[in-house]
């Protein structure tokens, strides 16, 4: 299992769904008590995009976390 912290902006939502549905694996995002399906745009634009998020994956895909570091958050 994979977890990234990271932050989006209302810009990014878009590129970031279509690079977790490219994932065949779970993914998923999530602020406080709030989870949601990474691939779901309307979920993900549901969350609180001021704060720092934390992606969760199933599985490891070498693409998927190259794309993940240009959101990476230092914590």
């Amino acid at each position: 299992m994979m977890r990234y912290q990271i932050r989006l902006n209302v810009e990014q939502v878009n590129d970031f769904v279509k690079a977790a549905t490219n994932c065949n694996f779970d993914v998923d995002i999530s602020y406080n008590r709030f989870v949601v399906d990474a691939k779901s745009i309307v979920g993900v634009l549901g969350l609180d995009l001021r704060n720092v998020l934390t992606v969760t994956c199933s599985d490891f895909d070498p693409e998927f976390d190259n794309y993940m570091k240009q959101f990476a958050v230092a914590c």
